[in-house]
């Protein structure tokens, strides 16, 4: 997987802003979405945050407070340390977190948690758990998928494939999954979901 995202990084922010190879989609109410998230994104308190596989630091960027962005690909963060020059960033494992015990205020992860299997997710939910009394995630709302996971196609500029797992959630479903929490937002395209 990291030879991917270091591959895709330069087109990552495609993805978001319906450009390069996606500027075709047919995303009925993504850029309303996308503003709401943010404003959710943005509502959040001030904390010191650590954005766990914050890839380009197109959702980190809306994070308030001191924030360390951390990814496995040194190309994502180059990116993302170009569009978020007041964080940190860190290149490292998300299965082993680097930080002591209660770190951080906040663990926040975006499209991270929904590609993991299940014992990868216990295994990031242990570790989130033990540098941050709270983890807000951001994913792919079930509400624009007939399917609850697949192996995703994924082709890049450079004509290249990839396969990747990919879940979409429900709200209280994901919630109840991350220990109990509070969903900030379900909609047709993404859910936030705040635990802890």
């Amino acid at each position: 997987m990291k030879e991917y995202y270091d591959t895709r990084a330069p087109e990552y922010d495609d993805w978001w802003l319906g450009t390069g190879l996606f500027a075709g989609r047919d995303r009925p109410g993504w850029e309303d979405e996308l503003a709401v998230l943010r404003a959710v994104i943005e509502s959040l308190p001030a904390a010191r945050t650590l954005d766990v596989a914050c890839g380009t630091g197109f959702l980190t960027r809306h994070l308030a407070g001191e924030v360390v962005g951390f990814d496995q690909s040194p190309r994502m963060l180059a990116v993302a340390a170009e569009q978020v020059p007041g964080a940190t960033f860190v290149q490292g494992d998300a299965f082993d977190l680097p930080f002591e015990d209660g770190s951080f205020d906040r663990v926040f992860t975006g499209h991270f948690y929904g590609h993991l299997h299940p014992s990868e997710r216990e295994t990031f939910l242990a570790e989130a758990r033990r540098v941050a009394p709270e983890l807000v995630v951001v994913d792919a709302s079930r509400a624009h998928s007939d399917i609850d996971e697949h192996m995703s196609q994924r082709v890049l500029n450079d004509g290249s494939q990839w396969e990747v797992f990919k879940r979409y959630m429900r709200g209280e479903e994901l919630a109840a999954e991350l220990g109990g929490g509070e969903v900030l937002h379900e909609g047709h395209w993404f859910l936030v979901v705040r635990s802890g």
